[in-house]
Formats: C-alpha cells, structure tokens, sequence
C-alpha cells in the first residue's frame, strides 16, 4: 500500500496513512456542517495506528457531542487553522481525517459498498444522496453501539425537508 500524505494549509502540520478507511462517512449533522463550514463532511475513517504525524504537532479543540454526550476532539494547525483529523471518546480505536486534508482528496474510493451517509435528517434541501448507499436519518449505530438499520434509496434521492 502507497503511503498517502496530507497537511495543513501553511504547511506546517505533515500526516501520513499506510492503509485504505475502514469505511467513509458522509455526515450532514451540525457540527460536522459548523467545522467544515459546508453542508457535509466527508471522513474516511483509520484505524489510530493507520495515521502518523510526520512533521508538526496539531493543537487540539475539545468539543462535546450532542449526540452521543462523548468528547470529539479536533486537531488543528495552531497557525493557518486547518483541520486535519478527529478523534473520540466514543471510539477510542478510530480516526476521521478531514478528506480535504488529504494532498489528494480523492485517493480513496467513496462507494456503496464502504461508504455511509448519515443525518440526514439534517441535509439541505435538495442535496442528492445516489442511489445504492446505506443512509440513516441520524446516526448509524446506538449509543451502546449496535448497528441500526439503513435505508437504502434505489435511484437518486433529493433531500426533502421543512
């Protein structure tokens, strides 16, 4: 496997990932909306031991899920500001990256097959969801970590709400 690299917009902050996500997540919940400032994230998500930093040292915000009433902590550059990846009390083993951190967004493949899309509850109208990929109007497991059951749409679906 090629090591994929990325970092932050100055440059100071360098991160390296010897493996393919575990799977991709499309989230439209708010915080991921506020962090990005956009209407989704896109977060491949790793392992802990698939990531590295390979130069700088990223400063960390901590925020408190409402949805899960856990800690997600976002690593940032102290100097441009750029995100580059989240980790959580929830799940103490994974890793989201901030897929625009990536020197090449789109290395990885975003598939039905390995691919999420959740709150959707929370979608702008009129974003289209494609056909075939799980979406959940909320998140995709419990609090206690049990799967819940995705809808799948089997032609593209225009996000109606409000």
């Amino acid at each position: 496997m090629t090591d994929h690299q990325g970092g932050c917009l100055c440059g100071r902050l360098r991160f390296g990932i010897d493996r393919d996500p575990e799977w991709v997540t499309m989230c439209f919940c708010r915080f991921c909306q506020k962090t990005t400032g956009s209407a989704f994230m896109i977060e491949p998500i790793f392992d802990v031991a698939a990531f590295r930093m390979i130069t700088g040292e990223p400063a960390r915000y901590t925020h408190l899920s409402e949805g899960s009433g856990k800690d997600v902590y976002i690593h940032f550059c102290g100097d441009c500001g750029s995100k580059i990846n989240l980790t959580f009390d929830r799940w103490q083993d994974r890793l989201g990256v901030f897929q625009g951190a990536f020197d090449d967004p789109g290395w990885f493949p975003v598939t039905p097959d390995n691919s999420k899309y959740i709150f959707t509850d929370h979608a702008p109208r009129g974003f289209v969801i494609p056909p075939g990929y799980k979406t959940y109007p909320a998140h995709a497991a419990t609090l206690e970590g049990e799967p819940l059951a995705p809808v799948i749409h089997h032609g593209y679906h225009a996000v109606t709400r409000g």
